[in-house]
């Protein structure tokens, strides 16, 4: 067999491969006298058909098995030949067999890229810290007090108001007939004036008494955000039933009993006052993390293979559909499509790429290793959190072969991020500083 690399970049080849005519007689061979065993052809007893007859009936299956075989075998002889780390599948188009011919066939292959050592030390750095203060904590604790409000009817006969929380039956219509994309929804409760759904619509309510009926005509415009009704003229049959009006509850020890873990006010602000800080140290985190990745993806140059680009995509377009599936819609409800995210994040995604070949080199260029103990306690924490008993936990998730391998690199990374946080220069300013610095600049 020989087998020859055509570069097309640094981390994209084309292996041409040819087999000797004596490779593919001898598995044509086998191919067919596997066939003669097993095939049942009328006029002939089992084993006894000759081979024209098995080429006349079988050949385009038994070609099409034994390139497949060829491809394979050769295929992986090759790569320990080449000593090539090949990322994701191949790219090979079968070959027509021909059998008084050499076997020949290209695969289309990416490669990881070989980089340089990478100089992650001395990085200067800048550390915000944020601190949590009362307003936010009594921020926190208003959201809470709207979440938690009730919605009771207007005591006085009056028409809507902008500020109202409008409770009607509403069906859209195009050109006479019902429009799909907004059927008819009963007790629908709108507020008025926050234009959730256009400022047209919700200045059309303004004015209409419990009992009343009306059409409410909408054009949307080109950009609407929901393609369905992008440029479209809907006409809105509005029957409303009831103009309500926000509930508050008093922030007190009763409101923080309704939350069902709380006994106190106090209890529920120092559970805000830690929730904030996680997210404050996570944020700091982020952006000290987005420092390092700039400087280090300045001084580190490489080739992206394809593969781990769109690796990427799809684990963005995975996310962005599980959050849309946490509001009970898809992409096609809200005029989105997989092309538009692709094209949208593919930048993102070859970041995200660069980022990991960079620490997965880090990982190997300081010899970075996971101890058993190390993973163990990783493991328990994620057991902890799906509040499963931890021997169970590690017995099922170290059978995943695949995700296990793909937490142990992600603990690697972590790994290589703390080695890099060590060996850098790191200031330190409150986030109150860095806003007046940020002013007088």
């Amino acid at each position: 067999m020989q087998v020859n690399v055509e570069d097309v970049s640094t981390v994209k080849k084309i292996l041409h491969f040819e087999l000797p005519n004596e490779t593919l007689a001898d598995a044509l061979d086998k191919a067919y006298a596997a066939l003669k065993k097993t095939a049942k052809i009328k006029g002939f007893r089992p084993g006894k058909a000759p081979r024209s007859v098995l080429e006349r009936m079988y050949q385009k299956d038994v070609h099409a098995d034994v390139s497949s075989q060829l491809i394979q075998d050769s295929f992986i002889e090759g790569l320990k030949q080449l000593e090539l780390d090949v990322l994701g599948t191949p790219k090979i188009d079968p070959p027509e067999i021909d059998p008084v011919n050499p076997f020949r066939y290209d695969a289309t292959v990416e490669i990881k890229p070989s980089i340089e050592d990478v100089d992650f030390k001395g990085l200067k750095l800048n550390k915000t810290i944020y601190k949590v203060t009362d307003d936010m904590i009594d921020s926190q604790l208003k959201m809470l007090q709207k979440n938690m409000a009730k919605r009771v009817p207007i005591e006085s006969a009056r028409p809507v108001q902008k500020g109202d929380f409008a409770l009607m039956d509403c069906e859209g219509f195009k050109d006479g007939e019902p429009f799909a994309e907004a059927p008819l929804a009963e007790n629908h409760v709108m507020e008025v004036g926050k234009s959730t759904f256009t400022e047209a619509f919700d200045d059309q309510l303004v004015g209409m008494n419990p009992g009343d009926e009306k059409d409410i005509v909408i054009t949307f415009p080109e950009d609407y955000q929901n393609q369905a009704f992008a440029n479209q003229e809907i006409t809105f049959k509005v029957s409303l039933k009831e103009i309500q009006k926000e509930q508050l509850p008093e922030i007190n020890d009763e409101l923080a009993k309704t939350l069902g873990q709380y006994e106190t006010l106090d209890a529920v602000k120092l559970a805000i006052r830690d929730n904030l800080a996680q997210g404050y140290d996570k944020r700091t985190e982020h952006e000290v993390n987005e420092q390092i990745f700039t400087h280090l993806l300045e001084k580190t140059e490489f080739e992206v293979p394809d593969v781990l680009i769109d690796f990427e995509l799809q684990h963005i377009i995975s996310d962005a559909e599980k959050s849309f599936a946490n509001y009970n819609m898809t992409f096609e409800q809200a005029g989105i499509t997989k092309e538009q995210l692709t094209e949208k994040y593919q930048d993102t995604a070859e970041k995200q790429a660069r980022r990991h070949l960079i620490l997965s080199k880090i990982v190997e260029q300081e010899a970075l290793t996971l101890s058993d103990e190390e993973l163990d306690e990783e493991l328990k924490v994620m057991a902890d959190a799906y509040q499963q008993p931890f021997e169970d936990f590690k017995k099922y998730f170290t059978q995943q072969t695949d995700q296990l391998a793909y937490f142990k690199e992600t603990l690697l990374e972590k790994k290589a991020i703390k080695l890099i946080l060590e060996n850098s220069d790191i200031t330190e300013k409150d986030a109150e500083k860095v806003q007046e610095d940020s002013e007088t600049d």
